[in-house]
């Protein structure tokens, strides 16, 4: 489990989430501060306002009334009054920081020569005053911290509510800011696999304006590329067909020589099939959409034209899905093609389905493919090497494997080169069962 997340909204979200808990936190430790100083002076106020008050009334009173006056100023204040020379020390220092705190206030505001004991048993603050000239200790209740009322609870509840609706605003926050960086990376993939798509939009910070503005750029640099490719491929490919039909009905025409006759012809032949790879490989960015077709019944019908030549095909247990009936015999065509050409007998095509794929698999006993070369071979104009060389000698305009894996990843499938167990090839495509229509290649 990874306690530190890899998205950048994981990321957004856990600074978030830690400011507003550091944020909590302070408000607490500030809240419990200001309290205390406040209930500090509060009670500070009030005592000194009593004492003052007893000190006052001490003053004014007669020897002989001093005892009733003692009697009386206890009983209205609540408080215990005692002459210094009956008990001369009262209590011991105060300690803690409040009753420091209400010590040095009392101290402060009744004068230097005001004394400040605590008794912790009894909760009484004692302060020795001098009243006219005779010193007095004077009990005063206080408690030995701050009193406790309904504030906290109070203070935690809405603590917690305001919790919820920072953490609620931050997780929201982090989805917006999150948002444009996954629209880039489903548009990045997208164009990866060859797939249209809408732009970006080019609105929100300027800084994933400015990437998003770059971005649908080199999406329509490469679109307008992908056409023009297509069409000087389509143009070229098509506009040389016609000479070579010429050429050929002038060559059965006038050469005398049968041999000679038969080669011209051959290379003509074969550059009129290079010719058709151009094509098929300039239609294979062509869109559109995709029906429900039948998978056994395409290949099926693509293989039936090879049977001659000793190819075999063994049907699935694979349930219609969408996808290009021109393109899947393409595929199949271009792969029988390529056994034909590169391997040996027995060639064998096959269909099957498993973990959600339906996978048309071409095998044969040729040498093979080094898995060096799997993935060079699915670029265009790529050959393969000595090892794998064509039955016939052509060379190829190494087109072939190019459009199936393009078609493959038009049906957001997958186009592998495996080996055989036994020696040979196996060239697998594999599509997804669950496709919807998607766009045709």
């Amino acid at each position: 489990m990874r306690l530190f997340p890899r998205s950048l909204f994981g990321r957004l979200t856990l600074l978030l989430l830690a400011v507003v808990a550091l944020a909590a936190l302070a408000s607490v430790v500030l809240f419990r501060v200001e309290r205390t100083s406040l209930l500090n002076r509060q009670l500070s106020e009030t005592k000194v306002v009593q004492l003052q008050a007893i000190r006052a009334a001490l003053a004014a009173a007669d020897d002989p009334e001093r005892s009733e006056a003692l009697e009386e100023l206890s009983r209205e204040y609540g408080v215990t009054i005692t002459l210094e020379t009956d008990r001369p020390i009262r209590g011991q220092p105060p300690d803690g920081p409040f009753m420091r705190d209400v010590a040095e206030r009392l101290r402060v505001q009744l004068g230097p020569e005001t004394e400040i004991r605590f008794a912790p048993r009894r909760e009484l603050l004692f302060v020795r005053i001098i009243a006219g000239d005779t010193p007095y200790w004077i009990g005063v209740p206080v408690p030995r911290s701050p009193p406790a009322d309904d504030a906290p609870p109070r203070g935690l509840i809405w603590l917690i509510v305001v919790l919820a609706l920072l953490l609620t605003a931050a997780f929201g926050f982090a989805r917006y800011l999150a948002r444009p960086l996954r629209q880039l990376t489903t548009a990045v993939g997208r164009v990866g696999r060859g797939e249209p798509g809408p732009p970006l939009p080019e609105t929100g910070p300027s800084e994933i304006a400015a990437v998003n503005r770059g971005f649908n750029a080199m999406a329509a640099s490469l679109r307008r590329n992908e056409e023009d490719r297509a069409w000087l491929l389509a143009g070229v490919s098509h506009d040389l067909r016609t000479p070579l039909a010429r050429l050929r009905l002038g060559i059965e025409m006038t050469a005398r020589d049968d041999g000679m006759r038969e080669g011209l012809v051959a290379d003509i032949e074969e550059m009129d099939r290079i010719i058709g790879q151009f094509l098929d490989f300039a239609r294979s960015a062509d869109g559109g959409a995709m029906p429900i077709a039948d998978l056994n019944a395409l290949v099926a019908a693509a293989t039936e034209r090879y049977a001659d030549k000793g190819v075999t095909f063994t049907a699935g247990n694979v349930l219609p899905l969408a996808l290009s009936p021109t393109a899947i015999s393409r595929v199949v065509a271009n792969l029988i093609d390529n056994a034909l050409a590169y391997g040996a007998p027995p060639i064998e095509v096959s269909t099957s389905a498993k973990d959600g794929m339906a996978c048309i698999e071409i095998a044969d006993r040729g040498a093979g493919i080094p898995a060096s070369d799997v993935e060079r071979l699915k670029q265009p104009f790529t050959r393969s090497t000595a090892s794998r060389a064509r039955a016939d000698g052509a060379a190829g305009a190494g087109l072939g494997l190019a459009i199936v894996d393009r078609i493959a990843r038009a049906h957001r499938g997958a186009f592998d080169l495996l080996p055989r167990e036994g020696g040979g090839l196996v060239a697998r495509v594999s599509l997804p069962l669950t496709a919807a229509r998607l766009p045709a290649a």
